[in-house]
């Protein structure tokens, strides 16, 4: 399931477009501040946004750049100025697809099916995130930095993987627990301490001196 934001201000077109996307099983919000449009696309993280061109205050083409700023999601412009000018300029701003009003739903749903399938797609590739040049490889549980490869327990790489996914932020101990050790049966909460202690040994042995920080009475963040 993806999340879709679509940013158009012709609401009959919107909720049409809402309904079509919805019944592939995927989760859509429409803006409904249109000044405001940077909050709601933080708060919802989509996976890719519709924009019309001509919006109230700002036009898509700000709101592209704004969210080029922070994100690299998708974005596909839809417009009835569909002149090969606008399309231009439309991937310019980092648009990624052009939709021309009146939007027919089968266009419609073609595109965002083949923008998604590139961008979220990982056939062929190696799935890995990356802090402070540090990458962990998500198919053999492998930290990998400057070259250097460290071997990573089970629960290690739970650990380290559950925390660059909320890179940031603190995560807390009970979240960490719950990730670690699924099984109905009671562990003792210093078996967490003991496993981040051997993780931090394994990070500083290789130079990530405070890749993990203590959050204390909380739990931890990288």
């Amino acid at each position: 399931m993806y999340r879709i934001l679509i940013i158009e201000d012709d609401f009959s077109m919107a909720e049409a477009m809402k309904r079509q996307i919805e019944s592939w099983g995927n989760e859509v919000l429409m803006v409904a501040d249109f000044q405001n449009v940077i909050r709601t696309f933080v708060e919802f993280d989509p996976h890719m946004v519709l924009v019309d061109i001509m919006l109230p205050f700002y036009n898509g083409y700000h709101w592209c750049g704004e969210i080029r700023k922070i994100s690299n999601v998708p974005v596909i412009f839809i417009s009835s100025a569909s002149d090969n000018m606008n399309i231009v300029m439309a991937m310019n701003m980092g648009g990624d697809d052009f939709i021309a009003k009146p939007v027919d739903l089968s266009v419609m749903t073609a595109k965002i099916q083949a923008v998604l399938r590139r961008a979220y797609d990982m056939a062929g590739k190696i799935p890995v995130m990356e802090h402070r040049g540090a990458v962990l490889n998500l198919n053999d549980a492998s930290l990998t930095y400057e070259g250097e490869r460290i071997e990573l327990t089970r629960n290690e790489f739970r650990i380290l993987q559950t925390l660059l996914e909320n890179k940031g932020k603190v995560v807390s101990r009970d979240t960490l627990m719950i990730r670690l050790w699924q099984e109905d049966y009671y562990v003792e909460e210093n078996t967490l301490t003991v496993n981040v202690t051997r993780l931090r040994k394994k990070l500083q042995s290789v130079g990530l001196e405070d890749f993990i920080t203590t959050k204390v009475g909380i739990g931890y963040k990288v």
